[in-house]
């Protein structure tokens, strides 16, 4: 006789398996529900967070003063810790606003970060080419892929890499694609650029971060230090024949920011083999927007960890 195979009833069916451990179901909601509160609600909040962060915490305090100091011999220590502050409170508002993305409108994303010169990657996308964007820990680094897909008329994808812990690896997934943005986790970039090469779209790229001596960095001086960086950039754009551009992110005011493209390669000039041009000018411009604006820089980050061999 036949066997039967016996279905689900429809309650198991319509009960997916949650990506990570039910336990954290309840810090979701409440964080589905700060999302929902208005942006004056939000900052009165992230007021509560730098205090907390800065003074009661001091979270990092030691790695921000001395990447400062580092960063900015010049500065006295009073000037030094004045921008560490600064800097605790940009990163408790940059907190709230990427959790805000939960209940953000495209249109008001759209209000809230303008993009001066789109053109500079619209005319690429016309051609039906890729491009890649080289963007850092500066400003809201969050807003800028989410926005980025509201704004160009192509696909927007960022090159990123998946977080350990499961809950905010889905929750940060989430926020960071519910505009239309797609991610690539970072070991699978060459593949999905080779599999997708024909579509015109932008690749993102966080391209200040550390890079390791397995990772065979270009090494430069960037804020006054020996800084290792990934070359992925060039070796990509050589690649693939993609041009490239710098986005910068800067706070214009609380909850309003302006990203600015420069283009740092045609895609079509050779670039020379054994050398890095294209990273080298993304340190150029990074250096640059961050001594115009050193608050709104990353400096928890142990961005100078790695020694040159």
């Amino acid at each position: 006789m036949r066997s039967r195979t016996i279905s689900p009833n429809p309650a198991q069916r319509a009960a997916p398996r949650l990506p990570y451990p039910w336990y954290y179901q309840p810090l979701r909601w409440l964080l589905l529900g700060l999302a929902w509160l208005p942006f004056g609600v939000l900052y009165v909040i992230a007021e509560g967070l730098y205090f907390l962060l800065a003074y009661v915490v001091r979270y990092r305090w030691r790695v921000v003063l001395q990447n400062l100091r580092n960063s900015f011999p010049e500065k006295s220590e009073a000037e030094i810790e004045r921008i560490g502050k600064e800097f605790y409170r940009h990163f408790a508002q940059v907190m709230v606003e990427t959790i805000k993305l939960a209940h953000l409108s495209d249109a008001e994303l759209k209000k809230r970060v303008r993009f001066r010169n789109p053109e500079v990657l619209e005319r690429y996308f016309r051609a039906g080419r890729m491009a890649l964007g080289l963007s850092s820990h500066a400003g809201n680094w969050e807003w800028v892929l989410t926005s980025g897909a509201v704004w160009l008329s192509a696909e927007a994808d960022g090159v990123y890499k998946p977080l350990s812990n499961p809950f905010f690896e889905s929750f940060m997934h989430e926020l960071r694609t519910r505009t239309g943005a797609g991610l690539i986790p970072m070991r699978d970039t060459l593949r999905d650029m080779v599999q997708r090469r024909g579509e015109p779209r932008v690749v993102s790229l966080l391209s200040d971060q550390a890079a390791g001596p397995e990772d065979r960095p270009y090494w430069t001086t960037f804020m006054n230090q020996d800084s290792g960086f990934y070359t992925s950039a060039d070796r990509l754009a050589a690649r693939f024949k993609a041009p490239v551009v710098y986005v910068s992110i800067k706070r214009v005011r609380r909850g309003h920011y302006e990203i600015v493209l420069t283009e740092l390669y045609d895609g079509d000039a050779p670039l020379p083999a054994d050398e890095f041009p294209i990273t080298d000018a993304f340190v150029r411009h990074l250096e640059r927007d961050i001594r115009a604006a050193p608050e709104q820089y990353l400096w928890t980050h142990r961005r100078w960890k790695h020694k040159r061999g």
